[in-house]
């Protein structure tokens, strides 16, 4: 039996969802009805079936342990030279985000894994196409603004056509154990290449 590709991510809400992929897509970007609009907490990650109940058990409590954040999108920025990237920047929300993706890939669990760059929440706008495509979506998505309370993330599989799907939502809880979130979290604007 062979893997599953799995990820673990936060959906951005209508409208704004189908809205960024709409422009990821007039981009250029082949992958944008492929990828729903989301903030990443497990990168692409490969997964034997059997274990994906225990995956679910795991995530279930992670989220169970979490408690509604707010979430605001402003403007852009990108990961070039170092990574193909032109993203949408979280101006709120990055250190409850930090949290759950520290926890959900807890040693101790079934989705450990080392990531090939430092976390670094983002909305992906713009990923491997021409660097005038992604000037565009760095200068068009400029004055992008977003804000919603976050109250949920999902686990997905990416099909063997590449387009990702939904397994799972999992709701917040009010654990004891819920992160802190300051009222505003400082924008991020140092480069830190992570996966899209």
């Amino acid at each position: 039996m062979g893997t599953v590709t799995l990820g673990v991510s936060i959906a951005v809400p209508e409208p704004y969802g189908s809205l960024l992929q709409e422009r990821r897509a007039g981009f250029g970007d082949p992958a944008a009805h492929g990828i729903p609009t989301h903030v990443t907490l497990v990168p692409p990650t490969e997964a034997d079936p059997e274990r994906l109940p225990a995956i679910e058990a795991h995530l279930a409590e992670v989220a169970a342990a979490a408690r509604p954040f707010p979430m605001r999108l402003s403007g852009t920025g990108t990961f070039r030279p170092l990574s193909p990237v032109v993203f949408v920047r979280l101006a709120e929300g990055t250190s409850a985000c930090s949290w759950l993706q520290e926890r959900a890939r807890d040693a101790s669990g079934p989705l450990v894994r080392e990531l090939q760059f430092p976390y670094h929440p983002h909305v992906t706008v713009a990923h491997g196409i021409s660097e005038e495509a992604m000037d565009r979506a760095y200068a068009e998505l400029a004055d992008f603004e977003a804000a919603w309370t976050c109250a949920s993330f999902a686990l997905y599989e990416q099909g063997p056509d590449g387009v990702w799907r939904k397994l799972r939502v999992y709701e917040f809880g009010a654990g004891p154990t819920a992160p802190a979130v300051p009222a505003q979290s400082s924008p991020v604007d140092e480069p830190a290449p992570t996966q899209a």
